[in-house]
């Protein structure tokens, strides 16, 4: 019995580390489109985006459960990174709201309100 229990508690913990990864590779898909359209000097927001900043909100909803049983969770975090990510939503969507209405890219200051928020997150998840 213990033996089974210790196996189902790595396979809880391995399941948890690649939520993680595929949390962290939202941000980096979110982050490299963004790093693509200012490199290309298009400064427009892209569905790539959209589905990069989707990974990292289902994600990172995954994480905030308490699984394994035992695992303690960081709420500050969570919730910080909770507003960073509605922040990120709510630019990513004023952008492409604009650019569907007048087909330009978007102001200079919220496309890189993007990239430095995407960077933030990502730090905040691997840092804190």
């Amino acid at each position: 019995v213990r033996a089974a229990v210790l196996r189902y508690a790595h396979a809880m913990e391995v399941l948890r580390s690649v939520v993680v990864l595929l949390h962290i590779v939202g941000f980096a898909i979110t982050f490299g489109a963004w790093v693509a359209e200012a490199a290309a000097g298009r400064f427009r927001t892209t569905r790539v985006m959209d589905y990069g900043l989707l990974a990292s909100l289902l994600t990172g909803l995954a994480l905030a459960a308490p699984w394994p049983a035992g695992v303690d969770l960081n709420y500050p975090k969570i919730g910080v990174k909770l507003v960073i990510l509605v922040v990120i939503g709510g630019l990513l969507g004023m952008g492409n709201a604009r650019q569907r209405r007048t087909g330009e890219a978007v102001p200079r200051g919220l496309f890189a309100a993007v990239g430095v928020l995407t960077f933030a997150a990502a730090a905040v998840a691997v840092l804190w």
